[in-house]
C-alpha cells in the first residue's frame, strides 16, 4: 500500500495489477512498463495471467501489464490500523472480464478482513459487479464503494439498486455529456471529474461547460460532486468544487486530513 496523490482517496492498493482495455490514455500502463522486468521471464498462465506467490526481488512490475495477482499484498490493508481511504486497484481493471474471480473474491475477503478502511473500487466493465452480486459474492458493506468510468455520454453504467454505494469517475472527460445520458443515474451517489493528462497526441482538453452541465446535474439531483486537479486550468480555483459523500452524510464537514490535503487550492 502506497500513499497517494490521486486527489480523492489516501492510499493504492494494488493487489492486482494489469490491464486488457488498451487505452490509449492510460497512465498506469505508463507506470507499469517504467518499472517492469524486461528480462525476467514471463511465462504466463492461460490468458496470459500472472500470480506472484512471494514479493519479489525485481521491479514492482516485472511483467510489465499484464495480468498480475501479487497475493503476497493481500495481507496489506490489515496491517493498517488507522483508517484510509483506499483505491484499490489503481494500476489494473480489478472487475475486468479476463480477471479470474478467484482473484476478485481473495481481494475482497482482504478487505472485509480489515474493515477500518473505505475501500473505492473503479472499473470500464460493471456488469461484473452485478454478476458478482448474483451469486452472492459482492460486499454490500457500507465501507465499500463501487465505481464505474465514464468518458463519453453513450457509457452505460447499469441500474444499481440502493443497497450499493456507487460513484462514477468521468476521467478522461473526453467530450460532452449531454444531460441526461445514460452516465447520469439517480442511483449514483458521487460523480468524480477530470482531464486527461500527459501529452499524448490527440489529446481532449474539456471545454468548461462541458464540467459545468455535470455540476449543474449533480446540484439538481443533490450529488456530490469532485473535481480534480486536472481541471483547475479549466475552472479556475473559484470553480473547483470537492465534496466527499461521506462527509455531506455528516453535514458537509471535512475532515481535518482532506481539508489539509486541499488547503493549496482554496
Amino acid at each position: 500500500m502506497n500513499d497517494t496523490k490521486i486527489e480523492w482517496c489516501d492510499m493504492t492498493w494494488n493487489p492486482v495489477t494489469g490491464c486488457l482495455h488498451g487505452c490509449e490514455y492510460c497512465y498506469a500502463k505508463k507506470v507499469a512498463h517504467r518499472f517492469d522486468g524486461k528480462v525476467f521471464d514471463t511465462s504466463p498462465l492461460p490468458g496470459g495471467l500472472h500470480v506472484l506467490e512471494d514479493r519479489p526481488p525485481w521491479p514492482p512490475y516485472p511483467y510489465g501489464f499484464a495480468p498480475t495477482f501479487h497475493r503476497y499484498r493481500l495481507g496489506d490493508p490489515a496491517s493498517k490500523t488507522k483508517g484510509k481511504t483506499i483505491f484499490v486497484c489503481s494500476m489494473a481493471d480489478l472487475f475486468g472480464s479476463w480477471v479470474p474471480t478467484k482473484w476478485i473474491v481473495d481481494v475482497l475477503d482482504a478487505c472485509l478482513a480489515a474493515p477500518q478502511h473505505r475501500y473505492l473500487f473503479l472499473t470500464k466493465n460493471p456488469k461484473r459487479y452485478l454478476e458478482l452480486n448474483e451469486v452472492a459474492l459482492l460486499p454490500h458493506q457500507d465501507n465499500f464503494w463501487y465505481g464505474s468510468t465514464a468518458t463519453n455520454p453513450e457509457t452505460d453504467l447499469m441500474a444499481w439498486s440502493d443497497s450499493f454505494h456507487t460513484f462514477v469517475s468521468i476521467e478522461p472527460m473526453l467530450g460532452p455529456f449531454g444531460v441526461p445520458s445514460p452516465s447520469f443515474n439517480h442511483n449514483i451517489g458521487w460523480y468524480i471529474i477530470g482531464a486527461e493528462t500527459g501529452n499524448r497526441k490527440g489529446k481532449v482538453v474539456p471545454k468548461k461547460e462541458w464540467v459545468q452541465e455535470v455540476v449543474d446535474y449533480c446540484r439538481e439531483a443533490g450529488k456530490p460532486v469532485f473535481m480534480k486537479d486536472s481541471l483547475l486550468p479549466i475552472m479556475g480555483e473559484a470553480g473547483m468544487v470537492r465534496e466527499f459523500p461521506w462527509n455531506m452524510k455528516k453535514g458537509g464537514a471535512w475532515s481535518d486530513h482532506l481539508r489539509n490535503r486541499f488547503e493549496r487550492v482554496e
